[in-house]
């Protein structure tokens, strides 16, 4: 039932602890899945520095996807979009062709507080890599719900569970945002090939095994997987139908390495246009390791 259990491994972003999952080694995808982190859990003081925040940067040949348990972000893309996110919120952002975008805290940094939440990016399909960059918010009341049995579900993106999300997705997929109190037991269907399970917080038990917080379980395909929660735990559910293997190089996913090496060529020479509120600074390309 469980193909491979996947431990985060934490890095430090220059201020705050991601858990980094996806791409792994053996299992670089998830469906469309193509990046998965775990931000925080995390408290700042009021007026931590400005060096937590994440400078423009861009993104070719995927969507980004932002959800929040706890804090606030302030996101400003090429698009023209300035738009705040809040826990149950959705930013959805599709780079297609070519779009760069900034993470702030400028709320946050006012009155201090908890960041929790989740980054993931998920990869276009071939014949849509190249189409035009674009964000779209998605308010909680706008996103289906369920409560029942101990549990408390959202969907977030894609279709699963008999609900379909209004969130404009490229390839069949679904992604889940569950609570479970201690002792509920809920059933994730067999309808998708690949999915996985994330524990954000928490201890679940699966087919006689007791997992925790930090690690993602990916499911062998074909058979539906009950998860009885051991303590309170909130659980992250993804995956769809695989969109082919993809070439990951920082910001930029693609299926094609060459258009990797032209989008690096562009960020280096200035070509992609910056955040039209957020223009004064910007991330560099990383330098190639030497050797």
């Amino acid at each position: 039932m469980i193909e491979l259990v996947i431990d985060q491994r934490r890095r430090d972003l220059g201020g705050f602890e991601v858990g980094r999952v996806l791409p792994f080694h053996s299992h670089r995808m998830v469906g469309p899945f193509i990046f998965f982190d775990h931000m925080g859990p995390a408290d700042f003081a009021a007026g931590f520095p400005r060096t937590v925040d994440v400078r423009p940067h861009p993104h070719i040949g995927l969507s980004t996807v932002t959800y929040l348990f706890e804090g606030e972000i302030t996101h400003r893309d090429s698009v023209g979009v300035t738009q705040d996110i809040k826990p149950g919120e959705v930013n959805w952002m599709t780079a297609g062709r070519g779009i760069t975008h900034s993470e702030r805290f400028d709320h946050m940094r006012q009155t201090g507080g908890a960041l929790h939440g989740i980054q993931a990016w998920v990869a276009l399909p071939e014949d849509l890599e190249e189409t035009d960059p674009s964000f779209h918010h998605h308010s909680a009341d706008d996103l289906p719900t369920y409560e029942g049995g101990g549990m408390w579900a959202r969907l977030i993106a894609g279709k699963a569970f008999g609900a379909e999300a209004k969130v404009k997705t490229h390839s069949p997929m679904f992604y889940a945002h569950w609570v479970l109190q201690a002792g509920a037991t809920a059933q994730l269907p067999a309808e998708y090939p690949e999915r996985a399970a994330y524990l954000a917080q928490g201890e679940v038990e699966v087919d006689g095994h007791t997992y925790h917080a930090g690690q993602m379980l990916v499911f062998a395909p074909g058979q539906p997987v009950k998860i009885t929660a051991v303590s309170t735990a909130i659980v992250m559910l993804l995956g769809g139908e695989p969109v082919g293997p993809r070439f990951i190089d920082w910001n930029f996913v693609a299926s094609s390495k060459d258009r990797i090496e032209q989008a690096k060529a562009d960020w280096k020479a200035g070509r992609m246009k910056l955040p039209d509120a957020d223009d004064q600074e910007f991330i560099p390309l990383p330098e190639a390791p030497a050797g």
